[in-house]
C-alpha cells in the first residue's frame, strides 16, 4: 500500500513538473504576465488559455506584450520603433517592465490611503452638499507628489542607475496612489457621511 501511494505521488510531481516545463510565459508591457498555453501567434495578436479558466481562451494585442517564453528560450514581440511610439530599446524596455513590477510589489501608497481616509471622513461628517468634493480633489492631486523609492521595494539596487526603470517605477507608483487614495477617500466618505445621518437621527430623537 505504501509502495502505491509513493507510486503515485511521484507521478503526480512528474505530471506537474512535465506540464510547467512545456508551458509559455507571456509577459506583457505593463508588468503582468501569464504563465499558459500559447495556441495562436498570428493577425497581429497572441492567443492563449486562460490560466484561470483553461477552456476559454485570452486573446491580447502584439502592442501590448513584450515577449513569449519558454523552455525553449524567449520570443521578443516588442519592436523598437519611435515612428509608433516604442522610444525604448528592448533592454531598456526589460528594465522599464522589471519597475514596473517591483513598484506593484513593493510600493505601499500608505501616506496616500491614511491621508484620503481622513479627509474623506471629516468631509463626509460635515453633511455639506460639496462634501464628496474633498476626498476626489485629494485622489486627484495624489500623482503630484515625487515618487520615493525605498530600496527594500527594489529586487537590485542596480536598477536605480537605469532611468527606464525608474520611469516604469513612478508609473505604476503614482498610479496606485490613485487608486489606492480613491478607496480610501470613498471608504472615508461613507464612513464620514454615516456618521452624519446617525447623529442628525439621534438628536431628532432627543427633540421629540
Amino acid at each position: 500500500m505504501y509502495k502505491t501511494l509513493t507510486t503515485i505521488v511521484i507521478m503526480l510531481f512528474a505530471i506537474v513538473a512535465f506540464s510547467q516545463s512545456d508551458s509559455d510565459t507571456v509577459l506583457l508591457l505593463n508588468g503582468n504576465s501569464f504563465i499558459t498555453t500559447v495556441i495562436d501567434t498570428t493577425n497581429g495578436s497572441v492567443s492563449f488559455k486562460n490560466p484561470k479558466h483553461p477552456k476559454k481562451n485570452i486573446v491580447i494585442e502584439n502592442d501590448r506584450i513584450f515577449s513569449i517564453s519558454n523552455p525553449k528560450g524567449e520570443t521578443i514581440i516588442y519592436e523598437y520603433d519611435t515612428i509608433i511610439g516604442n522610444e525604448f530599446t528592448i533592454d531598456e524596455m526589460r528594465y522599464f517592465i522589471r519597475g514596473e513590477q517591483d513598484a506593484q510589489k513593493g510600493f505601499k501608497a500608505r501616506g496616500a490611503f491614511w491621508g484620503n481616509l481622513f479627509v474623506g471622513a471629516g468631509a463626509g461628517v460635515t453633511g455639506f452638499f460639496f462634501s464628496p468634493v474633498a476626498p476626489f480633489l485629494f485622489t486627484a492631486l495624489a500623482g503630484v507628489p515625487k515618487i520615493k523609492i525605498k530600496k527594500g521595494s527594489v529586487s537590485n539596487p542596480d536598477y536605480l542607475n537605469q532611468p527606464a526603470y525608474l520611469i516604469g517605477y513612478i508609473r505604476v507608483a503614482r498610479k496606485k496612489r490613485q487608486i489606492r487614495s480613491l478607496v480610501s477617500g470613498g471608504c472615508g466618505l461613507a464612513a464620514g457621511l454615516g456618521t452624519f445621518f446617525y447623529l442628525k437621527s439621534t438628536d431628532s430623537e432627543i427633540l421629540k
